[in-house]
């Protein structure tokens, strides 16, 4: 038996009966066909980001060997195989004058974080990611290896944009690039104690209401440990940062930006014109595995007192390490593409992203917060991230609405019949293991 790979989420224990390691997709569908014959569950595995639960028993396929990365630069497309990190795409795009419409993590696996729609660095403008793909190779629950095409099983090509991963293994995909080699990006960060966190959030909320599209933005709050590793002059603080992706020139991003500097004194500030390939920069998400636990909530809008509450509850008074981030929505992400895709809840204006370190915490305890939290919100939630749900993975509620989740259920039924990916989409029942 192959060892069990290592994983980005540590805090959910995978225990499968088998691993597989296909090198090609010819093997992929020969452990799909013997895991449809033998009765055994499949879950995946890429970088394991994603991971949304435990994974005990069945067969575990990890796409990490399919790594190839083949660029396009005439057709401005990118051939991406299931092992492969956005950070790969990213530095064979570049010499290219292109880019990929990847996430702020460089360590995460490219093809099922579009899976799930794929909000990228630059979403406002370019949409998600799902929307760009072009083709995709995969093996249904039928043991069946398709190349699915707009023309070619156009209601899975529909499903397998946005839908997750419950309509078979991808074993790659084909994928639009942007012509954009340098942006004008980075953050500024906030002693966020007292009266000031809730000030940048209601200025941050108030700039977002007239922003072009061609900014892309995000804040995020969190108490940073007093250890060495942290930045000496964020160490132990309480910070609120705003971070910010332009792809305009550096003078308009400076004039774009000026009411977030109006605010106030900055505890650091990054914001400087830079190639695409320092993207990763703009937020510095941690690259070494951890144990986390999170959730992400689609939002109608927000308003300044209910996001001030957040802060209050998620803070330093909670009784656990949290990170609170407000991704700005709308722009290009609210423009359904053709044909259409499975990306849902195109109308919100915003996501709120909660994650909570599991080191002296439970997953119970998480929950009975983001409970709180979601009250707190009331009627402005209208649906849950499927790229940010990280170990609920006993809750599928919210991720498509009605409509949308009948219809990805007919696919199941049609290509994955014998439920070998974790069953129908709905309001309920297990959400089959699938890291990024």
């Amino acid at each position: 038996m192959t060892a069990v790979p290592e994983g980005f989420q540590t805090g959910f224990p995978v225990r499968p009966d088998l691993v597989v390691e296909p090198a090609d997709p010819e093997e992929v569908q020969t452990a799909v066909a013997a895991a449809a014959r033998e009765g055994h569950r499949i879950a995946l595995h890429a970088t394991g980001h994603g991971l949304p639960g435990p994974v005990d028993g069945g067969v575990l396929i990890s796409t990490r060997r399919l790594d190839e990365v083949r660029i396009d630069p005439e057709r401005r497309t990118a051939w991406i195989g299931a092992g492969v990190t956005w950070g790969q795409v990213v530095e064979a795009a570049a010499p290219h004058g292109l880019a990929p419409l990847n996430g702020s993590a460089p360590g995460v696996g490219a093809v099922s974080y579009t899976l799930g729609g794929g909000l990228g660095v630059l979403g406002r403008e370019f949409g998600y990611a799902a929307d760009r793909v072009r083709a995709f190779d995969v093996v249904t629950g039928d043991g069946v290896a398709r190349r699915v095409t707009a023309e070619a099983e156009p209601e899975l090509f529909w499903g397998l944009r946005g839908g997750g991963h419950r309509l078979g293994v991808v074993t790659g995909m084909e994928t639009g690039l942007v012509p954009v080699a340098r942006l004008y990006g980075g953050s500024l960060a906030f002693d966020g104690d007292g009266e000031t966190g809730p000030e940048v959030l209601r200025r941050y909320l108030e700039w977002t209401r007239t922003l072009p599209a061609a900014v892309t933005s995000s804040v995020a709050a969190l108490a940073y440990p007093g250890i060495p590793q942290v930045p000496e002059e964020l160490r132990g603080r309480y910070v609120v940062s705003v971070r910010v992706a332009f792809t305009g020139p550096a003078r308009d991003g400076e004039r774009l930006i000026a009411p977030l500097r109006a605010i106030g004194p900055v505890l650091a500030d990054s914001l400087r014109e830079m190639p695409y390939t320092e993207s990763p920069t703009i937020h510095s998400d941690p690259p070494f595995p951890h144990a986390y636990y999170g959730d992400g909530l689609m939002l109608s809008g927000l308003d300044a007192g209910r996001a001030a509450r957040v802060l209050e509850l998620t803070g330093r008074a909670a009784p656990m390490m949290n990170v609170v981030q407000l991704n700005h929505l709308g722009g290009a992400l609210a423009t359904a593409p053709e044909p259409r895709s499975a990306v849902p809840h195109r109308e919100a204006g915003y996501l709120l992203r909660l994650l909570t370190p599991l080191d002296g915490t439970d997953v119970a305890s998480a929950r009975v917060l983001y409970e709180e939290v979601a009250a707190v919100l009331g009627p402005l939630v209208i649906g849950r991230s499927l790229n940010f749900s990280f170990g609920g993975g006993d809750r599928t509620d919210g991720f498509h609405g009605p409509r949308t989740a009948e219809r990805l259920a007919g696919l199941v039924s049609r290509y994955d019949p014998a439920s070998l990916f974790g069953g129908p989409y709905g309001s309920g029942g297990p959400v089959s293991p699938g890291g990024r």
